[in-house]
């Protein structure tokens, strides 16, 4: 299974939303970018996905999961894009920071660090497990 991270500011959704929306999870829409339209297409069931808090925070808070795979995304005008649902799986006990993952050497090629706009991204296993490691969890 592929790891991903996902992208929200705190003051549109943030972490402790997304854990009320509760196990029928929330879709994640609004993605207008096409290389995160084609992560979001990559995604499958079950996976997890690290829950990050841009501009306010700037951490990893939590880690979701797929439980609704791509379909189209009804506030797209265009017809061009999609979205995929999460599920809250669990809090990190520490949160990550964007600082500590860059002070981070095993972490310098890390999508979030070389391509930090991109909302929808991919994480390897060894990013994982040592974000994770990091986290507390």
């Amino acid at each position: 299974m592929a790891h991903w991270l996902i992208k929200s500011e705190p003051s549109t959704w943030s972490w402790d939303m997304q854990v009320k929306a509760g196990a029928k999870g929330t879709p994640w829409n609004g993605v207008r970018n096409h290389s995160a339209k084609l992560h979001l297409m990559a995604m499958k069931k079950g996976e997890e996905v690290f829950f990050y808090h841009s501009n306010e925070g700037k951490e990893i808070v939590g880690i979701v999961k797929v439980i609704k795979t791509y379909y189209p995304d009804d506030t797209d005008p265009s017809d061009k894009f999609g979205m995929c649902d999460f599920a809250a799986v669990k809090p990190l006990k520490t949160p990550v920071t964007l600082e500590a993952i860059k002070a981070e050497p095993k972490l310098k090629d890390m999508v979030l660090i070389n391509n930090s706009r991109l909302s929808v991204q991919p994480v390897s296993d060894a990013e994982w497990a040592l974000i994770c490691k990091m986290g507390g969890v």
